[in-house]
């Protein structure tokens, strides 16, 4: 499978007054503007995800809803994933991605420090082997048989030029 590790488009700026609750913050104009855009550049290059799988904060939860949209692959491909808005737990994104065929685009929308920790560990085994630079709506896409450590190969990166 493909697995798309997806960081959230910009956000509004963290404000205890406006969001006393830091994951309720949602995105902004230019953060939709951006992630539309690298929505369509992964859609054109034939990446359209079988699942949607997001954290549920709402900043990723909305580039999530992007994501399904702009790819064509439909708002009902996205579910919530908790442990996405997490430290990365292999053993428990595996439950959550479940076995999937090689064919299949898998696509993980969530935050840093937590997505590049992944890509670390589903390439290299370790969390801070690999260092990335995981810009907003950036996109690092996995090959792997499954979610496991070290069981990946980097296809590309896509640092969104937002």
């Amino acid at each position: 499978m493909l697995i798309l590790l997806c960081r959230h488009a910009q956000a509004a700026d963290r404000d205890p007054t406006l969001f006393p609750d830091d994951s309720e913050r949602p995105l902004v104009p230019k953060g939709r503007r951006v992630a539309e855009r690298v929505a369509r550049r992964l859609a054109r290059r034939g990446y359209v995800p079988t699942a949607v799988l997001s954290s549920p904060w709402k900043r990723a939860w909305q580039t999530a809803a992007i994501l399904a949209r702009e790819t064509g692959a439909g708002k009902k491909r996205r579910v919530a994933a908790p442990a996405l808005a997490a430290e990365p737990n292999v053993a428990q994104l595996a439950d959550v991605v479940g076995t999937r065929e090689p064919t299949e685009v898998v696509a993980l929308v969530g935050h840093e420090p937590w997505l590049g920790e992944l890509a670390s560990l589903l390439l290299t085994g370790s969390a801070t082997r690999l260092t990335i630079d995981f810009p907003k709506s950036g996109v690092v896409a996995i090959e792997a048989g499954a979610i496991g450590l070290a069981t990946g190969r980097l296809i590309f990166m896509d640092a969104a030029d937002g």
